[in-house]
């Protein structure tokens, strides 16, 4: 397949695009900074990988991003970036979980050789919250086993399983301490990256979950996430942008 992915929910913009020549699948990658940086540069990127892959927006099978939870102005950016890009090109758009693709860089860091694995992944959701959800990998395919939740780092709970995520670092200490502490749970410092996207989505878009460009939304936790008059404007404009790429007649 040919697929394009992308995630900025982090402090780290990712970048993947995926090519099958002639039987062999090839990678072309790329990392800089996220979250409300990755505006400036995502759409550039994009279109430096699809150049080296010798790819055409029109030429993927789909736009693959990072929903979230996460920062909401990167998950706005690779939302709105994703439609139009899609939008323009007549391709769909896969919507990726970025804690399932904490669980599966972990899990290709450490655990690829392990024939079955749960995974709970992390992410440091500021305000002295995580985002977390538990995954199961029975070899093949994941299967969440708990819904994403909002959690102080002392409420985690864990019983036996492997924790991956950013958040060892800022909540050191903390994690867990209402329920015993971590015990002997491994923990793997991982990051949602556009390769765990990439590795993930086959398994997607065999199930029927891309959609319309349209159609792609965010996955927000938090009850209440306010955009600013800017952020809105920010976000058309983003889009208007990656639908210019390839459909110059489009207004600006």
């Amino acid at each position: 397949m040919n697929l394009l992915a992308f995630d900025t929910s982090t402090e780290v913009m990712t970048i993947a695009v995926s090519r099958t020549l002639e039987g062999t699948n090839l990678l072309w990658e790329h990392a800089g900074a996220g979250g409300a940086q990755a505006s400036t540069h995502l759409i550039a990127q994009v279109m430096s990988l699809l150049q080296q892959a010798d790819l055409q927006l029109k030429d993927l099978d789909a736009i693959c991003f990072g929903a979230g939870p996460g920062s909401f102005t990167g998950l706005r950016t690779a939302c709105a970036v994703a439609q139009g890009l899609a939008y323009g090109a007549g391709v769909p758009v896969l919507a990726v979980d970025s804690l399932l693709a904490v669980a599966e860089e972990a899990r290709f860091q450490i655990l690829v050789d392990q024939p079955a694995c749960r995974i709970t992944a992390l992410l440091d959701a500021r305000m002295d919250e995580m985002y977390a959800t538990t995954w199961s990998w029975n070899g093949a395919l994941w299967t969440e086993l708990s819904h994403s939740a909002l959690l102080r780092p002392e409420a985690l709970q864990t019983v036996g399983t492997v924790l991956a995520g950013n958040v060892f670092g800022v909540y050191a200490g903390r994690l867990g301490v209402e329920h015993g502490g971590l015990g002997d749970a491994l923990q793997v410092k991982a990051l949602p990256t556009a390769t765990a996207i990439l590795r993930v989505a086959p398994q997607m878009l065999a199930a029927g979950l891309a959609v319309d460009a349209a159609q792609a939304l965010p996955h927000y936790i938090r009850d209440k996430v306010a955009e600013t008059t800017a952020e809105r404007d920010r976000k058309k404009a983003l889009a208007r942008d990656a639908t210019q790429v390839i459909n110059p007649a489009v207004p600006a």
